[in-house]
């Protein structure tokens, strides 16, 4: 990442600021995804790899795989039989999600890659499946991320990401954004305490994020045809996937 603030945002996501502090709140990432959920996460997850399976021998890229939840999803949908790369520009994620994937014994072929999710070292065409779940949002320059994923993901293949979204339909709507700004920051930044502000960021973030439409547009800009978005819990996160055109 080398932009501070992304284009379009207001929020800063410069290199240094996101990977200190989800560096700092890695310990507890997990468990805070999870109570904050009420572990819908891990439903989003499971729809994702059913929306969006993989198939065939061609392998798997996550992009901002963090603790590597959605990495490790599509590799026990392929049953182990498919190389799955899970890629984050932040060190001590990668170091959990690496720990994961030894303890379920998957390491051998599952692969752990620090790289930015603007330059990626991956060849072009190549992954039958390009994923990124809740971290589009954190790529200093969206578009490039979306460029970089098409690139990377074969003719004929499918990129999917995974994002947190604001439901359209009140009273949800204004329920939710009163949690999003009030409540989550202030549990987050109490059990998973850092200097970077990581829980306020979060809203920040999602709010100030394209959606719907929006991103289904830029998709399209990057080179995606067929992009589709699926709502999921009344809107509360969404999926979008798109098609790499085979000519």
């Amino acid at each position: 990442m080398t932009e501070a603030v992304a284009p379009g945002d207001g929020v800063d996501k410069s290199n240094d600021r996101v990977r200190r502090m989800f560096g700092e709140i890695a310990p507890r990432y997990d468990l805070l995804n999870h109570l904050l959920s009420l572990n819908i996460d891990r439903y989003w997850r499971r729809r994702t790899v059913r929306l969006v399976p993989p198939s065939g021998e061609a392998p798997v890229l996550d992009l901002c795989t963090g603790t590597g939840d959605l990495a490790l999803a599509y590799d026990r949908a392929a049953g182990g039989r498919l190389p799955v790369t899970g890629s984050d520009f932040c060190p001590e994620m990668l170091a959990i999600a690496r720990k994961k994937g030894e303890a379920l014994g998957v390491n051998d072929h599952v692969e752990w890659v620090e790289a930015d999710a603007q330059n990626l070292p991956f060849a072009s065409d190549a992954y039958q499946i390009v994923s990124v779940a809740f971290g589009l949002r954190n790529v200093a320059d969206t578009d490039q991320g979306l460029r970089e994923m098409t690139r990377v993901c074969q003719p004929g293949g499918k990129v999917a990401v995974l994002e947190f979204t604001t439901p359209r339909r009140q009273p949800l709507r204004g329920m939710y954004g009163w949690y999003f700004r009030n409540v989550l920051p202030r549990i987050g930044q109490a059990l998973a305490r850092n200097n970077s502000a990581a829980y306020e960021y979060l809203p920040q973030s999602v709010g100030q994020f394209c959606e719907y439409e929006q991103l289904v547009e830029r998709m399209e800009s990057a080179g995606l045809s067929g992009v589709k978005f699926y709502p999921m819990t009344f809107g509360v996160a969404t999926l979008y996937v798109g098609t790499k055109p085979s000519t």
